[in-house]
């Protein structure tokens, strides 16, 4: 066999390729399909992804779009990963959450997760999750020697860490080989709860306890920084890592002025990411979050040993839905995926059925097995930064790390995060970004796939026991799916009231070729608030009328292609008001108003709007 010689190009029998040529193709596809761009270069830009931040995906990267150097593996600026193996080794630390008030449960619960696969533990203590006290009992069995505990006790974490370490005495666990996290995290209780009063008291504890672990606990970490907080409140890519290199930044302070080394304190915190379901957009969040991180360190004299940032990785609840939840598998498989290949060094992936309510070992078991298959069966973690050189990836990460620092630095000059989170700065500004995704999803530019794309209105509800309540008073928690979900729950009240659900018909005027497209797109439209449609395909107005009188609605849509509706469509919405219609809407995009049309349905407009004013006219009680 022979070997080919040393640097052969593999594409040196294809003719070079330029972007300008692609450029030529893409406007040549972009005029067949009705648009006109002026040259090459406005057709690549119509192709441009807008995403948060002021970023912005392109449709094509080459070699030209080089970004800062990533540097190696395990060296900073820690791009490419916080060690030089990656998870090439042992694969990164599957980590499943526990917040079971029910001591034996959780015990069980713990045990059948740990005989399977995960490797630590994220238990959630305190509140109406697993009283701090019961900590014991939930780690009967656990051999705390192999198992990492991450702890999650709010404002109780001096307790909690006091009782874990008193089972490690009692359970003879060396201290090098205990590991995981207390949780002390001041300023994300601060900003879940919005008390400013305990913070500076709550921030005096934590130093105490990195102090105790720095000296006799090294694989122990006292301190999460937390991003859940920010992400779940709707923050954007950037604002949740400026956020946390805000709050990450704040802790270096308070530990070094309670008399630890710089390298001492950076080595007592850990990163909580979410990781969600646009894949890329996550693997360059981890990725930009290890290189913003790394220049603090730098700047604050670490040495290169210590300014590794350590993440954890927690699926997203904010793409999470209560209806259609097994699409929640997919969602998170994606978001584990992202953030496997993104460097994370542990990953959580919340059960499938976490926004209905307290998972079920079901859904556990999926979690579990999620990770399970992309560690053992896809080999995911076999390779080193599975995303290096990627053009997109790297300029992705570049662009969202400089927006993210300077949010940070925005933050620092308001007097840091916790005089930021006390100003309103970070709520006000977080609420705006949710305002404008929220604008987006209602428009259905931000499609949720089973919610308010392709509904399920005969799906059975999964029941689960409700979830511990969580705290409150500072930023909202937000879900993608909650404003169509609130019309589902009208729907669902009605059908439980009356025995049917809220009713539109659909006339679909003309044949199939000329109206199916728009009757799918209306039909899953009414559907998507919990509006049950029935048809008929005709161009007789009076057999549209006898139809709907048949079908009990009291709201029409008129449904087919624009040179029908210019010679049927008055005719047709004139019979179904004088058979009753209360409203008759049009489905395409708005221009000239036929006779008897009250309004136009179309792809981008506000449907959430819309399904709101339908119910409401139809009678279904908020």
């Amino acid at each position: 066999m022979k070997v080919p010689p040393e640097g052969l190009p593999l594409a040196a029998e294809f003719p070079a390729a330029h972007r300008e040529q692609w450029q030529q193709l893409v406007q040549g596809v972009l005029r067949k399909s009705g648009a006109q761009p002026e040259d090459g270069a406005a057709a690549e830009q119509a192709l441009t992804t807008k995403l948060q931040d002021g970023l912005t995906a392109r449709p094509l990267y080459t070699a030209e779009d080089t970004a800062v150097d990533p540097g190696y593996p395990g060296f900073p600026p820690f791009v490419r990963g916080g060690r030089p193996q990656g998870s090439a080794v042992a694969g990164w630390d599957v980590r499943q959450r526990h917040a079971d008030p029910d001591r034996r449960r959780a015990n069980e619960a713990v045990l059948a997760d740990l005989e399977h696969g995960v490797s630590s533990l994220w238990l959630e203590l305190g509140g109406e999750a697993l009283p701090v006290d019961g900590l014991p009992e939930a780690l009967t069995g656990v051999y705390l020697d192999l198992a990492a505990v991450a702890l999650d006790a709010g404002p109780e974490f001096t307790d909690a860490a006091a009782r874990l370490f008193a089972l490690y005495e009692q359970r003879e666990v060396s201290p090098a080989s205990a590991a995981g996290n207390l949780g002390a995290d001041p300023l994300g209780l601060q900003a879940r709860t919005g008390d400013t009063a305990r913070t500076d008291a709550l921030l005096a504890e934590a130093a105490v306890l990195a102090a105790r672990c720095a000296a006799g606990y090294p694989n122990v970490r006292a301190l999460t920084v937390d991003a859940l907080p920010y992400h779940e409140a709707g923050a954007s890519p950037a604002q949740e890592l400026g956020c946390s290199l805000a709050t990450g930044v704040a802790y270096l302070r308070a530990l070094t002025a309670a008399g630890l080394s710089v390298d001492e304190a950076l080595g007592q915190l850990e990163f909580r990411y979410a990781a969600d379901a646009d894949q890329f957009l996550t693997i360059a969040k981890f990725r930009a979050a290890r290189r913003l991180w790394a220049r603090v360190a730098e700047v604050s004299g670490a040495s290169a040993e210590a300014s590794a940032q350590r993440q954890h990785a927690v699926t997203s609840r904010v793409m999470m839905t209560a209806r259609d939840p097994w699409v929640n598998m997919l969602r998170t498989t994606v978001a584990c995926l992202a953030a496997g290949v993104g460097g994370a060094d542990a990953v959580t992936v919340l059960p499938f059925d976490s926004a209905v309510g307290r998972p079920d070992a079901f859904a556990r078991r999926i979690a579990r097995n999620t990770q399970a298959i992309l560690l053992e069966e896809s080999h995911l973690a076999r390779v080193i930064d599975p995303a290096g050189g990627s053009w997109y990836v790297e300029q992705l990460g570049e662009e969202l790390a400089r927006a993210a620092w300077a949010w940070f630095q925005e933050i620092e000059r308001a007097g840091g995060q916790q005089a930021a989170l006390g100003s309103g700065l970070v709520g006000e500004r977080i609420a705006a970004t949710w305002a404008e995704r929220s604008a987006k999803l209602a428009k259905r530019r931000e499609p949720i796939t089973g919610v308010s794309e392709f509904p399920h209105l005969d799906e059975q509800p999964l029941v689960r026991e409700p979830a511990p309540a969580v705290p409150v008073g500072g930023l909202p928690r937000v879900r993608r799916a909650e404003a169509y979900e609130a019309l589902r729950d009208r729907s669902d009240a009605a059908l439980a009231a009356t025995g049917e659900r809220p009713k539109l018909f659909l006339a679909s005027i003309g044949g199939a070729s000329a109206h199916t497209a728009r009757t799918t797109f209306a039909a899953n439209l009414f559907q998507a608030g919990g509006i049950a449609t029935t048809s008929l395909e005709s161009v007789d107005p009076a057999a549209f009328a006898e139809a709907f009188t048949a079908s009990g609605a009291t709201v029409a849509c008129l449904c087919s292609s624009d040179a029908l509706y210019g010679e049927h469509a008055p005719a047709v919405a004139g019979a179904l008001r004088a058979a009753g219609a209360r409203k008759v809407l049009l489905a395409g995009r708005p221009g000239e108003v036929p006779d008897g049309v009250d309004e136009f349905i179309y792809a981008g407009g506000d449907a959430v709007a819309v399904l709101t004013s339908l119910l409401d006219l139809i009678g279904v009680a908020r």
